[in-house]
């Protein structure tokens, strides 16, 4: 039987697994792994005083390197503040790790001060056996301690590097979804989020085929694909005979639609192996760069159906409108997009930002890194993904919506601890969750019914940044834009659209 661990033993083979990096939340209970993990000197240790920032945070760290980020949790309700990063880490195959301190075992079903049934409290989103642990998804490893100081003197415990394993696939299904004569209907590439490893593989492999495209700005490659990128829209109602996805699950509406489009045949290739749909389509689960090798050399295919010719018109009219109105929410998000060019990353959040940037957003020039959350699709923990993921990176662009921001506005805490050189925080402030205005079930609703949907707000963003000791920006039309420079700090800048544009 294996003995239970203790703080030396937990961190020691967590070492030994790769993981080198720990973002500690402080309390009676974890002083003593907070304590062992700060007598080590190459190991990197944060801190925050809110767990769910800190978890957040933590995925943030395993996407910029993808290696184990560990967060350090008291126990009680503390350790259940990380769910929300847990299950967005499940669903992009982040080694995501919650060490949590828990009081001991005989306390438990007691209902005595900070005591809750912690053992599992991930469920099926996380993986709680470290020698039977994948690596490609969380881990829950919780230690019931009593509250005493571990001794750190003549402590030296090894580690080891991190090596991410592979997944086996069978290249099969997608050289019959190519080779089998089917493509006469029309073949349609479309790529969400891709990790960086595979986005120069995919390139190739599209630029071969000659097929249309359509690439969400977190795929890395939009801007390079030239005349073969195609906006979504120009497929309303006109879906092709097929569509092979690879990475995450797109951002736009077609994805969506594609549920009551049968007869539109699905081949997804993505690391989590999920479908991304509730109706029958294929899927093989693997790393995108080495599916595509795996599948050798491809016949070109070109344009079948002449998507081409629809979607340039289709870009052209978007143009004329963004010149039409330039301080409308889309027009002001253009010139936001040429700005952002000149960081060293971008990363957008959820709702109307990242699809505003798939529409919207200048298609010339590539960006150097592109980072989302798109696992869950949802708008929390943003901010502090964002830091967790840039936290040496100089020139480091989030994009943000309002509601978004309020989610995190515990974020900035982290800021003195990385990298701030001209770091900008955009926050579009169109007044609550204008992502509903676009869903036409929703229509028919009066203001008085929407208002607890949308959620419109008084928030008051300049003082929020004062409290931080953030330097502030608003922008509300083009001009502005003028005083938009780098800064050796923090910079929030808040856009707010002209709403009548």
């Amino acid at each position: 039987m294996t003995p239970p661990l203790t703080e030396k033993s937990a961190l020691e083979s967590l070492l030994l697994a790769g993981c080198h990096e720990f973002v500690i939340c402080g309390g009676a209970r974890n002083a003593g792994l907070a304590a062992l993990l700060t007598s080590l000197p190459d190991i990197q240790t944060w801190q925050h005083f809110e767990e769910r920032g800190a978890a957040f945070f933590a995925l943030g760290c395993t996407k910029d390197h993808n290696h184990p980020t560990a967060v350090v949790t008291t126990s009680g309700t503390a350790v259940a503040e990380c769910l929300p990063a847990v299950i967005e880490a499940y669903y992009t195959q982040k080694p995501l790790i919650i060490l949590s301190a828990d009081r001991p075992e005989t306390f438990r079903g007691s209902g005595a001060p900070q005591t809750i049934e912690q053992e599992n409290i991930f469920g099926s989103y996380a993986h709680t056996d470290l020698q039977t642990w994948n690596k490609q998804q969380p881990l829950h490893l919780n230690l019931p301690l009593e509250e005493s100081t571990p001794d750190t003197q003549n402590w030296h415990p090894s580690s080891e590097a991190f090596i991410s394993p592979k997944h086996k696939f069978n290249v099969t299904p997608l050289r019959n979804f190519l080779d089998d004569g089917g493509t006469f209907k029309g073949l349609i590439a479309v790529i969400g989020g891709l990790e960086p490893e595979d986005r120069e593989e995919t390139f190739h492999f599209i630029k071969d085929l000659g097929i249309p495209t359509i690439a969400d700005i977190n795929s890395g490659i939009r801007e390079t694909l030239g005349d073969q990128l195609i906006p979504e829209q120009s497929l309303h109602n006109n879906h092709p005979g097929r569509i092979l996805r690879l990475g995450e699950v797109p951002v736009g509406r077609l994805w969506r639609d594609l549920e009551h489009s049968p007869q539109t045949e699905v081949l997804s290739i993505c690391r989590n192996g999920l479908p991304g749909l509730a109706r029958p389509s294929q899927v093989i689960q693997g790393e995108v760069a080495r599916v595509l090798r795996g599948l050798g050399s491809v016949q070109h295919l070109g344009d079948i159906r002449d998507d081409l010719p629809k979607a340039r018109q289709h870009f052209n009219q978007i143009d004329e409108q963004l010149e039409a109105h330039p301080d409308s929410e889309p027009g002001l998000i253009n010139l936001l997009s040429t700005y952002a060019t000149t960081g060293e990353s971008l990363y957008l959040g959820n709702s109307l930002p990242i699809r505003h940037f798939n529409q919207y957003a200048q298609r010339q020039t590539p960006y150097a890194r592109v980072l989302a959350n798109r696992g869950a699709n949802g708008i929390d923990g943003q901010l502090s993904t964002w830091l967790g993921a840039t936290t040496h990176t100089p020139d480091a662009w989030g994009v943000f919506g309002d509601l978004t921001t309020l989610y995190d506005l515990a974020a900035p805490a982290l800021l003195s601890q990385i990298e701030q050189q001209g770091r900008t925080l955009v926050v579009i402030n169109n007044n609550g969750g204008r992502i509903f205005d676009h869903l036409p079930r929703l229509n028919h609703l009066t203001p008085k019914q929407k208002k607890p949907i949308i959620q419109p707000h008084t928030a008051n963003l300049q003082a929020w940044a004062e409290m931080w000791q953030i330097d502030y920006l608003k922008i509300t039309s083009q001009e502005d834009f003028d005083h938009l420079e780098p800064r050796e700090k923090t910079l929030v800048v808040e856009i707010i659209p002209s709403p009548s544009s």
